[in-house]
């Protein structure tokens, strides 16, 4: 049986690799037929041609475009992404500086998604047509209709009006000192440190962007597990456990939660995926500062190489995020693991 588990890991392994191959062809394609030399918006308008000849062929640009993708795919084997053509630097180094900033937003999102979105699914499924449950259907439906940036400045005036002392610009106020590493998520690595007053300023200024990412999928995840819940609540074992009198609460916590949190967890996955790369509007109404913002402004200033860098890794995090997602999801439900040893 863990032989099959492990074969079958191995073929979704390699599936996915097999995705990112495809989705690095297709960005390296679209980057050298979009409009716009490379060596050009590296170097500016008032280079002349004999400059821009010259940084063309320093750059590979007049090789052969296979050579070129095969050269780009083993530097990005070995962390080499290439060189910002606005900046000049390493596009591996400016995604490493700002990457921890969206990620620590986005794991907030993700753990504010689960805190509020199961349990209110939960308790609109056990309230069902009642003024409880159309509540939580209103409030869910909501969440999935209003776009995040809605939600961003709505809670930005909301702090401006009732909330004056509470911080929402920047990941940490200009006069602390953020710890250096080893995580380069602040919440962490000033608890590691001891610094309980970057965490306590942190944590203040990280609730309302998180919030304002999670609300979509507080809506599309509250409907998901109530949904689930009152299926489940119609199967067989839980109409015998409710016969033989086992309490509501002990039902409801022991087995249906656990049955009707394997659609919650998918979307949750999904989410944090991408988040990684979508969180660029309310990076920018927060004036947070992360890795989504830095694609928006790659995309914008046609910075190819950054744009690629991007993309390839937000691909790598779908990934990795699916597989993490199917080993919850054969701990959570011994169906899927008699499936897979079949």
């Amino acid at each position: 049986m863990q032989e099959n588990y492990l074969y079958t890991f191995a073929k979704r392994i390699a599936g996915f690799v097999g995705v990112l191959f495809v989705l690095s062809l297709m960005i390296f394609i679209l980057a050298r037929v979009v409009p716009g030399d490379p060596a050009r918006i590296a170097l500016g308008p008032s280079a002349t041609q004999e400059q821009v000849d010259t940084m063309r062929q320093s750059m590979g640009l007049d090789r052969p475009l296979m050579e070129q993708y095969v050269t780009y795919v083993w530097n990005a084997l070995q962390g080499d992404l290439g060189r910002s053509l606005i900046s000049g630097r390493p596009v591996t180094t400016e995604i490493a500086a700002l990457l921890p900033a969206t990620l620590e937003l986005v794991l907030v999102t993700v753990i504010m998604m689960a805190l509020i979105a199961i349990p209110l699914g939960v308790i609109t499924a056990r309230y069902r047509n009642t003024w409880i449950d159309n509540t939580g259907r209103l409030f869910s439906i909501v969440g999935v209709t209003m776009p995040s940036f809605l939600f961003a400045i709505l809670l930005q005036l909301f702090a401006a009006y009732f909330l004056a002392d509470w911080p929402i610009i920047g990941r940490i106020d200009h006069t602390l000192s953020a710890p250096t590493g080893p995580t380069g998520l602040l919440l962490v690595d000033s608890l590691v440190h001891g610094r309980f007053d970057v965490f306590a300023d942190a944590f203040q200024r990280i609730l309302f962007p998180a919030l304002a990412l999670a609300m979509s999928g507080i809506g599309q995840i509250t409907r998901i597990t109530r949904s689930a819940m009152i299926e489940n609540q119609r199967r067989d074992h839980v109409l015998t456990l409710q016969s033989f009198g086992v309490p509501d609460r002990v039902i409801v916590f022991r087995y249906l939660l656990k049955l009707s949190s394997i659609a919650p967890l998918t979307i949750m996955g999904l989410e944090f995926a991408s988040l990684i790369g979508n969180a660029f509007v309310v990076e920018l109404v927060f004036s947070w500062g992360g890795f989504a913002s830095y694609g928006l402004s790659a995309i914008l200033q046609k910075d190819l190489n950054a744009v690629m860098g991007v993309v390839l890794l937000s691909g790598l995090f779908f990934i990795v995020a699916n597989i993490v997602i199917d080993i919850i999801l054969l701990m959570l439900d011994p169906r899927l693991r008699l499936k897979e040893a079949r």
